[in-house]
């Protein structure tokens, strides 16, 4: 919720999982994953909320049908890790030798990763082969671990849009703009809906209201 009489701090990281081609013009599916349902994992001062990719037997909401995300062989993860001063924790290695795994240390001093140690920001390309061990330094830090099995085809992005080919980007871009992705069902193209309540709408009309 919204404090009125107060800063209200937002941290966001837009991720983009890309489809294959096969898989790029099929009806589109929503999923709302409230806070409620997302699971974590703790050891001593280490905090993990696993948003994608099961870890240490707890298994995140299922993703849409169709998504990469949802083949078990694309071996997708996405992990928010928040770790107090001084904590370890061994990341396990990956279920394939062809994932690719990056690890984006976004907050706190210093991050030992394996022999490497970060004292400024960046994204670290890891190991996905082996168990790797992550150190805090001498403040907390937070990451972002990605990872997952690349799909292996042409990629050509324009916008929000990422596609195969040019010409079907160009398709992209005619679709748009004779449907605007369907049809969009508000007055307005940046709807506000007041501070009271937070909801999601599904393409069924079905509607989910956050817990308070």
């Amino acid at each position: 919720m919204l404090d009125a009489d107060a800063p209200n701090h937002v941290e966001l990281f837009q991720i983009w999982l890309n489809l294959p081609k096969k898989d790029k013009l099929v009806e589109p599916y929503f999923t709302m994953l409230w806070d409620r349902d997302i699971p974590r994992v703790e050891q001593p001062g280490v905090e993990i909320t696993v948003v994608a990719g099961a870890l240490d037997g707890k298994r995140p909401p299922a993703p849409p049908p169709n998504s990469w995300a949802a083949r078990p062989e694309s071996d997708v993860a996405i992990w928010c890790v928040r770790m107090k001063a001084g904590a370890k924790w061994t990341m396990p290695r990956a279920a394939s030798d062809e994932t690719v795994r990056v690890i984006y240390f976004f907050a706190g001093p210093e991050l030992r990763v394996g022999d490497h140690v970060a004292k400024d920001h960046a994204g670290l390309v890891v190991a996905s082969d082996q168990a790797i061990e992550i150190e805090a330094g001498d403040g907390e830090v937070e990451m972002l671990v990605l990872q997952g099995r690349p799909i292996g085809e042409p990629v050509v992005a324009h916008g929000p849009f990422v596609m195969n080919s040019r010409v079907e980007i160009e398709q992209a871009f005619a679709d748009y703009r004779r449907t605007h992705f369907g049809g969009w069902p508000w007055p307005s193209d940046d709807p506000v809906h007041g501070r009271d309540e937070r909801f999601a709408k599904h393409a069924d009309g079905r509607v989910e209201r956050a817990v308070r």
